[in-house]
């Protein structure tokens, strides 16, 4: 019999739609069980429409936190009661805390990404950084790094509503973080990705370039890449994408996604409980699960 559940257990959730592949139950109930905190995490598979009910069931249930998957992201933005600066400048959330019936809606890719960065020794203040994509994760990554003080940020994307995306994302952040520069070009024009790739200090690929089924494809030539630069990827299968084997090969500092990932639960964990997730012994469980 459960012993954890009781008639006193908080309700934690993830919304959205699928959510039946989603590893964050096991994840936050794993370390609900580990802190022997009263709390129990389920995932509900909520289409964009039905939000409006979802919040008031939130509201009705109490429930301490939880997260916001595809598709509901933008419309769980307009319905919490306030948002974080990075959740405000995006305009979605993938993550909330109710406290006193008030409902703060974060965004916590570009928080987990930093982290995630961090722990491999890079910091990010003052660094000139190329970010390749223009999509939902890497307009938080984007918009992070000028809150947290990055130099410059060079945005490449491919024509179409992306590239949109990013121009609308450089006005925002001109007007928010003043002191960041950031351009926007497309990258289909190789000889300005090339120079900014050689320049740069952190490289970012935020696009699905390097992911199952194109795992043999990259968007740079190893030739471009400087031993000092760190190069990131925020595709996690595989966890060693193309770029970041070649980038290696350099003797490049990489970074896999499966590590930002993980520090994007950490941080929620943080705003749930207010403690530091027990992130060791999860990845220590996950890998003894899969054996």
């Amino acid at each position: 019999m459960e012993k954890r559940i009781s008639g006193h257990t908080g309700l934690m959730g993830l919304f959205g739609t699928p959510v039946g592949h989603s590893g964050s139950p096991a994840m936050y109930n794993f370390s609900f069980e580990k802190d022997g905190l009263d709390y129990a995490y389920l995932a509900f598979d909520v289409k964009e429409e039905e939000m409006e009910k979802a919040f008031e069931t939130i509201r009705l249930l109490k429930m301490r936190g939880g997260n916001f998957t595809m598709p509901c992201k933008n419309v769980a933005a307009r319905l919490v009661d306030r948002l974080s600066d990075a959740a405000k400048i995006i305009g979605a959330c993938n993550t909330f805390v109710q406290e006193d019936g008030v409902i703060t809606g974060h965004i916590t890719d570009g928080v987990g990404f930093v982290r995630n960065l961090q722990n491999h020794g890079c910091q990010v203040a003052g660094k000139k950084t190329v970010v390749l994509g223009a999509g939902g994760a890497a307009t938080a990554i984007q918009v992070q790094f000028a809150l947290e003080k990055v130099k410059e940020i060079k945005i490449f994307e491919i024509e179409g509503k992306f590239f949109e995306r990013a121009l609308e994302t450089k006005k925002k952040l001109e007007e928010t973080c003043p002191d960041c520069v950031v351009t926007v070009e497309k990258t289909e024009e190789k000889e300005k990705l090339e120079k900014a790739v050689r320049e740069c200090d952190i490289l970012v690929n935020a696009t699905i370039i390097g992911m199952k089924p194109r795992e043999d494809e990259t968007l740079v030539d190893a030739s471009w890449l400087d031993p000092k630069t760190v190069v990131a990827d925020t595709v996690y299968n595989p966890e060693m994408t193309r770029l970041l084997k070649e980038a290696e090969a350099v003797g490049c500092t990489v970074v896999s996604g499966k590590g930002m990932l993980l520090q994007q639960g950490a941080v929620n964990y943080e705003f749930f409980v207010g403690k530091e997730m027990p992130l060791e012994e999860f990845v220590k469980f996950q890998k003894e699960q899969s054996k």
